[in-house]
């Protein structure tokens, strides 16, 4: 039998609409004390079953629902259920998969804290909160079981385990070891995976579909690549026929790592240079020098780290747009992006304008951008909805 919680009066409202979250500020009494990780039956104050979840007693998510169906019971199976529809719904139309994508999206396939990336014949996964951590060796046979990987590493090195009471941990959980260094196919080029130190869990796989919409508008085109990391934007752009692309980033390591990319798929060096410099500073300078780019990319790091961030965040953003215009020339394109949970898509687009007005810029927005297919957002959890982008056209020479 699992253990019980009940609800304060009221405070049932968002399962009853299923969301998978339920906060510390809305339990009235735990009958039992439960195990971290441990499932839990969810009841309102009145005692009406509302489904099953993952306790975590430290953090303000108290719970974080595996269902709402009284029928399913969380076991082996369950996992093994979610994991394989997760994976049918990754698969091409010919029955094939691509080389890399993410197999399961943590709240947005059902799988609570559970995020597992597939690059090439490993897949690497990330446990993020409790309940996760406690079916970990259900989760990992799951792997093995429904697809053929020669490994599966964990990457789980990340600070939101904290707030799970969860210590960082990484390391081989199954099979081989991957290779320092993978290599994936992305479109019309190869992109070197470090999934031992890349950002994530080595690759943002999350920028597919926006890499080959720049692919697509890069012909002939001099591109300025901020934020450059492993160079991903970049190769796309000089697949897709970029004249030149400059790549700025703050880290000689991902620099390092970008420049042997581009060696790797054979592009002539005159096309592509690499900069080490801290990107604020460097759109300044190039302001000042009255360098102009037909098409620049800023996808900065995450600025919003909390609500209490936010205002903070959106005159980094401001700062930055603004800057970028100035360095467009007229017909130039940029794409620009915002990372952050926290900031909502309707306050983005108006920070990007209000910078093309401060720039003095004669601008159009003529795409709205988003996650990869493969990061999906259930209707039922819009809080998956965390990356933004804009590809906006200026249309003046002021």
């Amino acid at each position: 039998m699992n253990k019980v919680i009940y609800l304060k009066p009221e405070k049932e409202k968002s399962l009853l609409r299923k969301h998978p979250w339920v906060f510390a500020g809305a339990i009235a009494r735990v009958r039992e004390t439960p195990l971290p990780g441990e499932t839990v039956e969810v009841l309102s104050h009145k005692g009406n079953w509302l489904g099953r979840g993952a306790w975590s007693p430290i953090s303000q998510i108290r719970v974080r629902m595996w269902t709402f169906s009284p029928e399913e019971v969380v076991d082996t199976r369950f996992f093994l259920n979610r994991l394989k529809q997760a994976l049918s719904l990754r698969q091409n139309a010919d029955g094939s998969f691509p080389d890399a994508f993410r197999w399961v999206a943590a709240e947005s396939d059902g799988l609570p804290g559970l995020i597992a990336d597939r690059y090439g014949d490993w897949v690497v996964l990330q446990f993020l909160a409790t309940g996760s951590e406690f079916w970990r060796s259900e989760i990992v046979q799951g792997i093995g079981t429904l697809f053929p990987v020669r490994g599966i590493y964990e990457r789980s090195d990340v600070d939101v385990r904290k707030k799970e009471g969860l210590a960082p941990q990484s390391g081989l959980l199954y099979g081989e070891a991957p290779p320092m260094n993978l290599w994936i196919r992305e479109g019309g080029f190869r992109a070197g995976i470090d999934i031992y130190q890349g950002h994530k869990t080595g690759y943002y796989l999350d920028q597919s579909e926006n890499r080959a919409r720049l692919g697509h508008m890069a012909t002939g085109k001099n591109w300025l690549n901020t934020f450059s990391y492993t160079g991903g934007f970049s190769l796309a752009a000089l697949a897709g026929g970029a004249k030149h692309v400059l790549n700025v980033d703050s880290s000689a390591h991902a620099l390092a790592r970008s420049e042997e990319n581009h060696r790797q798929n054979g592009f002539d060096t005159s096309r592509y240079d690499h900069l080490e410099a801290d990107v604020f500073k460097c759109l300044r300078g190039f302001h000042t020098e009255e360098r102009l780019f037909d098409g620049i990319v800023l996808d900065p790091p995450k600025f919003v780290e909390s609500k209490f961030h936010l205002e903070k965040a959106a005159r980094a953003y401001k700062d930055i747009n603004r800057l970028a215009f100035h360095l467009l020339r007229p017909g130039g394109v940029l794409f620009t992006f915002s990372c952050s949970g926290l900031m909502d898509a309707g306050l983005f687009q108006k920070i990007v304008a209000d910078s093309a007005l401060d720039a003095q810029r004669d601008v159009q927005f003529i795409h709205r951008m988003g996650q990869a297919a493969d990061h999906p957002v259930r209707s039922t959890f819009p809080e998956g909805f965390y990356l933004k982008g804009l590809i906006c056209r200026t249309c003046n020479e002021n």
